[in-house]
């Protein structure tokens, strides 16, 4: 990635208005290129994207290709292959030769097959190829995301032969605190640190400071299939290999937080009943269709929850106090497997977890779940017991008994709710699901469903049945 300009000259942050205002000015292309010297290549770009057509051909038009394809290092992929279409081909070929080639990448794949393809047919033969290889694979797949701009070299190279590879290869590469050793068929072997190559002895065969032992992940991989593990690594970068076993790219440290930033985005998304992750630019259209169907299966459930109620219908006409303490119940259930859910899904993302530490796992909950109702439940008892005596004027024996159900039942719907909230991620990791669906909004109505019957099922058994009130 380019890097940020040390002149103390330069402007930067709150720019985009101003140079937008510069180029509605009657100025020469002389004097624009001039004056644009005054302005980081990000504010150029944010700038673009502010711009209607007209503005911002007068704009590419005037800056010199060298100058343009640092400006499009700033512009977010699918803006830049918009911007691509307003630019003469030469132009938009020198752009593109001039960014990295995942950048490249990233742009071409917005643009139409056909236009794509025309385009990639334009560039020099070396970017060609790799970009083919970058754009072969789908937005789902590690290869999608990798770079090749890495350093490769012969693990039965000694030190120095290894030293001066590297610095032929450095001239073109900004990732070299990692190398990686390869075979004569391009197999990979190992990787090697930097600073362990600087410092070791010129005659010292590689094999003396080879890591062989490395993280490494294939192009074709699911994204979501591998994002845990390369997370758990904290290396400056993760070697990507092809079905041959062939190094073909490498992950940064950058993509790598992206890939897992991404990833926990679309977890949190599922968490809220939704399939997927949703911006300001998505179509309403296709909002409503990631919502819908869970919105569907939960009114199901809804409907299941309200019948519930019904069947209680004789203890709601013969003590109608009783509803008011009907969501605190519900909510409090809500919460507690809302939490457990989300501690379940965060030890699920590890997939060494043994079946033996699942298990642990549901009983430490449980016990969780039962101590906090305990205590919430405690609480309920004596200020709902109080509540009624001063507020509603009822006689202590009554008070207290619609108290101690309350608590009861609150009780036994957090122990249930925690349980739940555990076991049915693990259910749906089982299953071949991911756990993430086990979203919040299935998991609260679930529990609202365990409470109402456990509420109302305590207070016809205790208060009616028991206490004839």
């Amino acid at each position: 990635m380019a890097m940020f300009n040390e002149d103390k000259n330069l402007k930067s942050g709150g720019c985009a208005d101003e140079i937008a205002a510069l180029i509605r000015d009657d100025l020469s292309p002389k004097m624009i290129q001039e004056q644009l010297e005054n302005y980081h290549n990000s504010d150029i770009a944010k700038s673009m994207e502010q711009m209607d057509r007209l503005g911002r051909m007068r704009l590419i038009r005037s800056i010199e290709p060298d100058k343009l394809a640092g400006i499009f290092k700033y512009v977010e992929p699918q803006e830049a292959a918009a911007f691509l279409k307003d630019i003469d081909t030469a132009r938009a070929v020198f752009i593109l030769e001039k960014i990295d080639p995942d950048a490249a990448a990233d742009i071409l794949r917005e643009l139409p097959g056909s236009d794509r393809s025309a385009m990639i047919g334009l560039l020099n033969g070396a970017l060609r190829k790799k970009i083919e290889l970058l754009v072969s694979f789908d937005e789902d797949e590690i290869g999608s995301r990798m770079t090749t701009d890495f350093v490769s070299i012969r693990a039965d190279m000694t030190v120095r032969q290894a030293m001066k590879e590297l610095i032929r290869q450095a001239a073109d590469t900004d990732n070299i605190s990692t190398l990686y050793a390869v075979d004569a068929n391009g197999v990979l072997v190992g990787a090697i640190d930097l600073k362990e190559l600087i410092i070791a002895r010129e005659t010292t065969a590689l094999d003396d400071i080879l890591m062989t032992s490395y993280p490494y992940v294939y192009a074709d991989e699911l994204i979501e299939d591998c994002v845990e593990r390369i997370r758990a690594y904290s290396e400056d970068s993760i070697p990507v290999l092809n079905a041959d076993n062939r190094l073909c790219g490498a992950l940064t440290a950058q993509v790598v937080a992206e890939l897992v930033a991404d990833e926990l985005g679309e977890d949190y998304a599922k968490l809220g009943g939704l399939t997927a992750g949703e911006d300001l630019e998505e179509p309403l259209r296709r909002s409503v269709a990631k919502r819908l169907p869970w919105l569907v299966i939960l009114l199901g459930l809804g409907l299941v929850v309200s019948s519930v109620v019904g069947l209680f219908e004789r203890v709601v006409t013969h003590l109608t106090v009783i509803i008011c303490f009907q969501s605190l119940v519900l909510d409090m259930a809500g919460n507690v497997g809302t939490q457990s859910l989300a501690v379940t899904i965060r030890v699920l993302m590890d997939e060494d977890v043994s079946p033996r530490q699942k298990l642990a796992l549901v009983g430490k909950e449980a016990r969780v779940g039962l101590m906090n109702g305990l205590l919430l439940g405690l609480l309920s008892f004596g200020a709902i017991g109080l509540y009624l005596m001063a507020a509603k004027g009822a006689a202590a024996a009554f008070a207290f008994s619609v108290s101690f159900c309350t608590g009861t039942a609150l009780l036994v719907s957090m122990l249930l709710s925690s349980i739940i909230g555990t076991t049915v991620p693990i259910l749906f990791k089982r299953l071949g699901v991911d756990p993430a669906v086990a979203s919040g909004p299935l998991i609260t109505t679930v529990n609202d469903l365990v409470a109402v019957t456990a509420y109302y099922g305590l207070a016809w058994l205790l208060l009616i049945e028991v206490l004839h009130f």
